[in-house]
């Protein structure tokens, strides 16, 4: 079951944005100037990754183990679709070893930077190593970038990870891949709870109807029919008709919940929940899902293993209604 409501993506930022933001970070720290600094150097033998969300730079800090000093730019709530990178941000991209970034284009307004910096260190976007068969596209073509909601599809991003830091420490390359493979037993650990946790959800009750089309590989290895109410990019604008259709598809198949996403506004939601409402079903607000980001670092969803675990949880109590 694969229908979901999509739209155009958005437009980037500005080429002027970017080029004055690349001129700001050549003249170095002027009055006025965003607070940032360059990762701390790395202990000698260690290296210094930088990564842009946290999906990469948490699993990226298992792999890599004592070998490695990873930093993610984006933290909790934070949307890489609008996200533009700051002065300090530029920084602890210049002072990295390695730049590691999903691509896809889930980070569109830092391609300019991505290039100019791969000139003088190694930038990978590692979802781009996965097969262009493998992946979803909405019906403009556009490329659906979330793909660690696919857990096979992300062990062969991280996997392109992996390799990217055997090539900058050949001699660790050994202890790289035990951790690789330790790392990934878990991941198939967690595929296997997953999918025998949300096959319990009844047939007819198997809708997910989110702030935006975010989910689309967790309802394709899952067996659930996704509707974003935005596009795949938190860009894409929300019409009248969307919110109106999903209404007609909850009624049509008396979902009991919808969800909104740590990173996204929740009004488009909440205009679903009361639409539904006016027209005779009561779909309450099933909780929080961990979409664009994770959670805050030091908790379970701030793993990706948690993150995922945390959304298979939350999605299975509301939608087949078992409660905590």
């Amino acid at each position: 079951m694969e229908r979901r409501i999509v739209k155009r993506r958005g437009a980037l930022l500005g080429m002027l944005a970017l080029a004055v933001s690349l001129a700001l970070a050549a003249c170095g720290t002027g009055e006025g100037e965003a607070p940032g600094a360059a990762p701390e150097a790395a202990p000698e033998g260690k290296i210094n990754v930088v990564a842009t969300i946290a999906q990469i730079a948490e699993p990226v800090s298992v792999i890599g183990g004592d070998k490695v000093n990873v930093t993610s730019l984006m933290g909790p709530g934070v949307d890489p679709h609008l996200y533009s990178a700051t002065q300090g941000d530029i920084r602890k991209l210049e002072g990295g070893d390695l730049v590691l970034y999903s691509g896809l284009h889930l980070e569109g307004n830092m391609i300019e930077i991505f290039e100019q910096i791969g000139k003088k260190k190694p930038v990978a976007a590692i979802a781009e190593a996965i097969p262009q068969e493998k992946l979803l596209r909405d019906e403009t073509g556009a490329v659906d970038p979330h793909v660690w909601f696919d857990i096979e599809l992300w062990k062969t991003a991280l996997d392109k990870a992996t390799e990217e830091l055997k090539k900058l420490s050949p001699d660790n390359a050994d202890y790289f891949e035990k951790n690789k493979a330790d790392y990934f037993a878990k991941l198939d650990e967690l595929s296997a709870e997953a999918k025998s946790k949300l096959s319990q959800i009844p047939a007819d009750k198997r809708v997910l109807v989110t702030a935006h089309d975010a989910f689309g590989y967790f309802g394709r290895s899952h067996g659930i029919e996704v509707v974003g109410l935005q596009g795949l990019s938190t860009e894409d604008e929300i019409g009248i008709s969307d919110i109106q259709a999903t209404i007609d598809l909850l009624l049509e198949h008396q979902v009991p919940a919808v969800f909104v996403e740590s990173s996204v506004n929740q009004s488009s939601i909440n205009a679903v929940i009361e639409g539904a409402s006016s027209a005779g079903l009561q779909v309450k607000l099933g909780g929080e899902l961990f979409s664009d980001a994770m959670g805050e670092a030091g908790t379970p969803e701030g793993t990706y293993l948690g993150m995922y675990r945390h959304n298979v949880e939350t999605i299975y109590k509301a939608l087949t209604e078992k409660g905590d």
